[in-house]
């Protein structure tokens, strides 16, 4: 059977509805950037948080780092999606557990946001161990005989030259962020992927469709990479880093 080819789809009404298929495809991009941008602060937050604690002294800190990482990283996305969106309110307290069941505003949104990214800052925590580990320990050392606190040698002095370091894993990990947001249509966040298999159903144009996905995607990969090419560029210290392609 010859496939019928048919680009102007995207300008086309829905069957049931006002909209086109591009407004649907326009919606699905909106909501991806903002699961992706909301869970890439809390990513960063967390992981830099539990990267750091890592490689303190403190051993409890540690191991209690260790456990978050290793508990998030080796559980598939998908799983964890679930997890958090059927099985987690049931054991909250009862009320709290209606709530979030029944009446809590943009469930889907919330727990997408969430899931994602406690799973990105266990990668991210990893990258800034081994960011501040790669380090001369003579700059702890160095910082702690002027005078400073432990806290204020890791933020004055090993930290901005950990971000450095990890700049270029911290790039893979923008791009899978908005990659990996396309396992939210899941549980029923209406973000691209959702968006395309709706068309796809909608339309029986499923080449066409899923073309354009992939062209929106591989664009929201491609700006995070030169965003986090420029950052590189504007932070790297002359001399110490090498200066990225």
């Amino acid at each position: 059977m010859k496939y019928h080819w048919n680009w102007g789809i995207f300008f086309e009404q829905i069957k049931y509805g006002d909209e086109t298929y591009l407004s649907w495809l326009i919606s699905g991009l909106g909501w991806t950037v903002a699961v992706s941008l909301a869970s890439w602060v809390i990513a960063l937050l967390l992981g830099f948080a539990i990267g750091t604690v890592r490689t303190t002294p403190r051993t409890w800190l540690v191991r209690l780092g260790n456990a978050y990482v290793e508990l998030f990283r080796n559980i598939p996305l998908l799983v964890q999606m679930f997890l958090w969106f059927f099985v987690v309110p049931e054991f909250l307290p009862r009320n709290l557990s209606l709530w979030v069941k029944q009446e809590m505003p943009a469930k889907e949104f919330v727990t997408a946001t969430v899931c994602l990214g406690l799973f990105t800052s266990a990668r991210i925590a990893e990258q800034v161990r081994a960011g501040i580990q790669s380090l001369p320990r003579g700059q702890r050392m160095a910082g702690l005989a002027m005078g400073l606190t432990l806290p204020q040698t890791y933020r004055y002095i090993l930290l901005p030259m950990a971000f450095r370091i990890i700049i270029p894993p911290l790039t893979s990990e923008f791009m899978n962020v908005f990659k990996n947001s396309s396992v939210a249509f899941a549980i029923g966040v209406l973000e691209l992927t959702f968006q395309a298999r709706q068309m796809q159903e909608d339309s029986e144009q499923g080449i066409e469709t899923y073309l354009a996905v992939t062209v929106l995607y591989f664009v929201c990969a491609f700006i995070a990479n030169r965003m986090m090419a420029f950052i590189e560029k504007r932070s790297r210290v002359p001399g110490y880093i090498a200066a990225a392609k």
